[in-house]
């Protein structure tokens, strides 16, 4: 134990000069194969010494590529068409609500039934309620902070985990189509909460299927990185179980090498159109990488096993796998 101590305190230190010195470096460089191979290493070193846990953080239109994707995807739905997706570690339900805004405003026809799950009730109840503060100050600088959490207060709420404001990747335009606006809180329009299942539960359950059935979409984003690789990977095999035979999984935010070594085994076909454009999507993920363990590496083209490794999307074979392989297959 103290040994373990001791040799993370030092690559504590480790990582504060290199971090230091990434910050030195030329972007030209980072993006050279020698910066690329230091900036892999210090991410190696910054995933090892992480304490990894659960953040309630997110933002409105999160990733605008991934929702471009999706609408691109329901143009091969006909008319009248119901598409059940689900929408794993909702959170306070900024991209849920983001995913039906996004597709009802394209797709009217279509009929979008969706389950948001997260494992936390006390958040799945406040996402549901849809109403949000429009301030930009942080809420939980409150000097009564479990008085806050009692009430279920808006502001707090809100601004739970975020070091950055909720709404700032949304133009006012956006806002005001999304949203009722009234005395600095923002009230989700009731024509999006439509169609919403609201549910507490685990992502790693295997009973979760039985609870979900299976789905057209079913969107895991930024929480499998939060979890130890070996139990990210267990996960990750449990939720491709909920998408139907042709389905679409989105996948991003997670270790890549875990998500590349679940795509190939289980012979999933990498989507790889907007592939660069979702890559870069998440300017909060792309930009802490390298020294975050959360951080998403640059998009490096020179990789043979690129298309796999940095697609963010894929679909699950509908015959046990895809001829030639999943990797051939996103040519």
């Amino acid at each position: 134990m103290q040994n373990s101590f001791i040799l993370n305190r030092c690559l504590e230190v480790y990582l504060s000069l290199h971090n230091w010195i990434w910050n030195r470096l030329s972007s030209s460089f980072r993006l050279t194969p020698l910066g690329l191979a230091y900036g892999r290493h210090l991410h190696h070193v910054a995933r090892f010494c992480a304490k990894r846990r659960q953040y309630f953080a997110t933002f409105f239109l999160r990733n605008r590529a991934e929702l471009e994707l999706i609408r691109k995807l329901l143009d091969q739905k006909p008319r009248g068409s119901q598409v059940n997706a689900t929408v794993l570690a909702c959170s306070k339900g900024a991209e849920v609500y983001s995913l039906v805004w996004a597709t009802r405003s394209a797709r009217m026809d279509v009929r979008l039934r969706v389950h948001a799950v997260d494992i936390s009730q006390e958040i799945v109840n406040f996402a549901a309620q849809g109403v949000y503060t429009l301030s930009s100050s942080d809420a939980r600088a409150s000097s009564n902070e479990e008085s806050v959490k009692e009430r279920g207060d808006v502001s707090w709420n809100t601004s739970r985990d975020q070091n950055a404001w909720m709404f700032e990747r949304m133009t006012p335009e956006e806002v005001h189509a999304m949203f009722e606006v009234e005395g600095g809180q923002a009230k989700v329009r009731p024509w999006l909460k439509e169609g919403i299942t609201w549910m507490s539960s685990d992502a790693g359950d295997s009973q979760l299927i039985g609870s979900l059935g299976l789905q057209d979409l079913v969107l895991a984003n930024r929480f499998l990185c939060h979890m130890q690789p070996p139990v990210a990977e267990e996960c990750l095999r449990n939720v491709a179980r909920l998408v139907k035979p042709g389905g679409y999984l989105f996948v991003s935010g997670i270790d890549l090498d875990v998500r590349t070594k679940v795509a190939r085994d289980l012979g999933w076909k990498p989507i790889t159109d907007l592939i660069r454009e979702i890559h870069d999507g998440d300017v909060s993920i792309r930009r802490d990488w390298p020294l975050e363990y959360w951080g998403l590496e640059p998009l490096d083209d020179r990789r043979t096993d690129w298309r796999i490794r940095y697609a963010s999307v894929f679909q699950i074979p509908e015959n046990g796998s895809f001829q030639g392989g999943a990797e051939q297959a996103g040519r």
